[in-house]
């Protein structure tokens, strides 16, 4: 595969978007075509832990605006963005910055588990990615897709296959498919050729519906 045909990635791309990149384009039809298409982006890391997953919380089931509206109140609240500011909030001034009494007693339960070491920040990197989603999901308000969406979007994991995601279901049977519904069997076929570098193909398959980058 030529090197001219990668796309222009810049020095803020993970290490292996590159390698990425090659292996999708010499692998997959699809790849080929639409990598090139979209250089000058790829995926960033955001913010520190706490935080990503605590926006993650607060934008659930509301639209984007809604969720940028409703954190920009809430943020200001802690003296700092940390767990053991969050625990000391009052439960009227995080309702009153919009939160519902659910989503609060979600932001709680994921400041205890950061506060009382029941996640292992510091391991993450030497823990695989079914572990770490297992300590995530134990935090109330955090399913899979999220803990999912944390490992490619915050820890940058290069082999992460979101099956639940909507965007990557419509964008495979857009790409692939003609139109027509996928199955999980089907996606996991088709995925049988990005290994393993499936976190990269799902961010240029959703760039194939959404040619903005995606922030989580």
């Amino acid at each position: 595969m030529a090197a001219s045909v990668l796309p222009d990635v810049g020095p803020a791309a993970p290490e292996y978007w590159v390698e990425a990149c090659r292996h999708l384009m010499k692998r997959d039809r699809v790849m080929k075509k639409l990598i090139p298409l979209h250089g000058g982006v790829c995926l960033q890391s955001r913010g520190d832990a706490f935080v990503t997953l605590a926006r993650s919380i607060v934008g659930q089931q509301i639209s984007v605006k809604a969720a940028q509206s409703v954190w920009d109140r809430f943020a200001v609240l802690p003296k700092k963005m940390l767990p053991s500011q969050v625990l000391k909030l009052k439960v009227d001034d995080m309702r009153a910055a919009g939160l519902s009494a659910r989503k609060v007693e979600y932001l709680v339960d994921l400041a205890l588990h950061f506060a009382n070491n029941q996640v292992h920040v510091d391991a993450w990197a030497e823990m695989d990615d079914e572990a770490i989603i297992s300590e995530l999901v134990a935090i109330r308000g955090i399913g899979r897709w999220t803990a999912e969406m944390f490992l490619i979007f915050h820890l940058m994991r290069p082999n992460v296959l979101p099956l639940d995601d909507l965007g990557l279901q419509n964008g495979i049977s857009h790409c692939y498919f003609s139109g027509e519904p996928v199955s999980r069997s089907e996606i996991r076929e088709v995925a049988a050729t990005w290994a393993p570098f499936c976190s990269v193909a799902t961010w240029y398959i959703w760039r194939s519906l959404d040619p903005a980058p995606v922030a989580y």
